[in-house]
């Protein structure tokens, strides 16, 4: 669950940002500095990561503030779900990623499919569309909207990808160890529970 001091540190981020966007007053852009200043030395007090690269990564961020959109595939095999293990941590995770500009979640998700799972497939139906700080994620730095698109096989075959190491089909009761950032054991539950209904959607 979304943790205070990692809220704080967002909400000032996102202040400084739109300041740094919409003010000319160079004493106004003076404050927002310090208040982008502040927002980094909450970052690196509570977490390992160094102050020089939460700036950075601050600091790449322009214009208005807003929530980045993490868009996953959601393939069933009978009754199994797709998952794919992930270069980074080992571990495994439904295939996907950041939204592109100029893409529509359907074309993302259908790119992202076939780059980490080496398959074609077509978006069905939306599953749910919740807020990650309401999920047992570890603490990250932006604040991120996840989709889940229920997606039918249509061609390819199942292979790794330039960001995955193996792909492979499994059923609730035997998952494999999950990569925290990207999904929960929760939302894999519950997408096996609501797969089949027609009306229910995820929004929070």
């Amino acid at each position: 669950m979304q943790l205070k001091w990692l809220e704080w540190a967002k909400q000032i981020q996102a202040i400084s940002q739109a300041g740094f966007a919409y003010s000319k007053d160079i004493y106004d852009l003076e404050r927002f500095e310090m208040l982008r200043d502040l927002s980094v030395e909450i970052m690196n007090q509570y977490t390992e990561v160094e102050s020089d690269k939460i700036k950075t990564l601050f600091a790449s961020e322009t214009g208005y503030a807003t929530p980045k959109v993490d868009v996953r595939g959601v393939i069933f095999e009978q009754d199994k779900i797709l998952l794919v293990r992930e270069k980074l941590d080992g571990d495994w995770a439904l295939p996907g990623g950041w939204a592109d500009i100029g893409l529509s979640p359907k074309e993302v998700v259908v790119k992202e499919v076939k780059e980490e799972a080496g398959l074609e497939v077509q978006p069905v139906r939306l599953l749910g569309v919740l807020d990650k700080k309401f999920h047992d994620h570890p603490p990250a730095a932006s604040h991120v909207y996840k989709m889940f698109i229920l997606c039918e096989v249509t061609g390819g075959e199942a292979q790794a990808g330039l960001e995955t190491l193996q792909v492979g089909y499994f059923s609730e009761d035997e998952l494999p160890p999950l990569s925290a950032e990207r999904v929960t054991l929760k939302q894999i539950q519950w997408l096996f529970q609501t797969r089949n209904s027609a009306h229910e959607v995820w929004l929070d």
